[in-house]
């Protein structure tokens, strides 16, 4: 018993300073915070603007029938390569076929009848330098010549336009590319202007953004621009403005933009997502911090930075950005250590210890 009560006192002694020893650490430790940092360092500065908006076909080509019929022939599938000139989609009607043939009959009557009058005006004209006739008889044989001349041209007009109602009878492919499109099938009987048929020209592709009214004065022809597809995330497309259409949409705000690639570009279609960033300012050399660091509180802005192991609270003047980088003007100086993501927790002279992300 005497043994016990001996021992005790020095167990209590040792749990008291391994007590003391914990409340010392925690306290320490609860002013110590772990933080990641980038060093502030000069950079080129890519400022750009950001819009949405789907690829576009160079050139498309919607056809339609010109004529009622039937339809004869499918010369070509949705899908398919076709080439300039290629029938699409053949109609059958006997109309113009009918009518072509009735012209064709006109014109060759009106044209022997022209003949005559030009061979009698002829006769008549030597028989009145002879003094045969008189001039009366001239000038009806010249009238009723040229009379027949021009019923002849209306005539040969006329077959002409049969001619080519004739052609209406055929769709043909204005340039090559893909039949996108594609809507009958043989024996379907098709109205006069049903669209059949749409070729897509696949040797150009632009892409139509929709550009906020705020940023369209900064864009203009020849800017450079950077595009990212939907269905090609990974990859990185240059690109430049071809056009601006001069006018903004009274409901969204927002003006046409139409981009060019700068080199074919292979696996896309008209349609697909796209998304870009437009260039209309480069800095070679700026002074740069993430975004992300930077906060404001009272109308000022401020970085936390770490010196001699501490938090500091700094205050900064920025100027230009990007969509990650801010411009510093004032504050900070190439070396500087910034952390990059604020936390609320932190406060001006907090113990900073740095890790890097691996060891988080």
């Amino acid at each position: 018993m005497q043994t016990l009560q001996k021992v005790l006192p020095k167990y209590t002694l040792v749990l008291a300073v391994i007590f003391l020893v914990t409340v010392t650490y925690l306290i320490i430790r609860g002013n110590t915070v772990d933080v990641e940092v980038q060093e502030v360092s000069h950079a080129e500065l890519v400022q750009a603007v950001y819009a949405t908006g789907f690829v576009e076909a160079d050139g498309v080509a919607n056809l339609s029938a010109e004529l009622s019929g039937t339809v004869r022939e499918v010369g070509a599938l949705e899908g398919e390569q076709v080439e300039a000139g290629q029938t699409i989609v053949l109609f059958d009607t006997a109309q113009p076929d009918l009518a072509v043939r009735e012209a064709q009959s006109a014109y060759a009557e009106q044209l022997a009848l022209s003949g005559e009058k030009q061979l009698k005006y002829r006769r008549i004209r030597n028989l009145f330098r002879e003094g045969a006739v008189p001039r009366q008889d001239l000038d009806d044989a010249e009238r009723n010549m040229r009379q027949a001349s021009e019923l002849l041209e209306q005539k040969r007009l006329q077959l002409k336009i049969r001619e080519d109602d004739l052609k209406k009878l055929s769709v043909k492919a204005p340039f090559s590319g893909i039949l996108a499109v594609q809507n009958v099938k043989k024996g379907d009987y098709v109205t006069a202007n049903t669209l059949v048929a749409r070729v897509i020209d696949t040797t150009g592709y632009v892409v139509n953004v929709e550009v906020d009214e705020l940023d369209v004065p900064r864009i203009h022809a020849g800017q450079k621009a950077v595009i990212v597809l939907d269905a090609l995330p990974d990859k990185r497309f240059g690109a430049f403005v071809s056009r601006v259409v001069p006018q903004t949409d009274t409901v969204t705000k927002t003006s046409k933009v139409y981009l060019r690639f700068s080199q074919p570009v292979r696996g896309i279609q008209a349609g697909m997502t796209a998304t870009a960033n437009i260039i209309y300012n480069i800095k070679p050399r700026s002074l740069l911090v993430k975004k992300s660091s930077v906060f404001d509180e009272n109308h000022v802005t401020y970085v936390w930075k770490v010196e001699g192991g501490k938090l500091r609270k700094q205050s900064l003047k920025t100027g230009a950005g990007d969509l990650v980088f801010v411009e510093v003007l004032a504050g900070l100086k190439k070396g500087d250590k910034v952390v990059p993501v604020p936390e609320e927790r932190f406060h001006d002279g907090m113990e900073a210890r740095i890790i890097s992300g691996k060891e988080r």
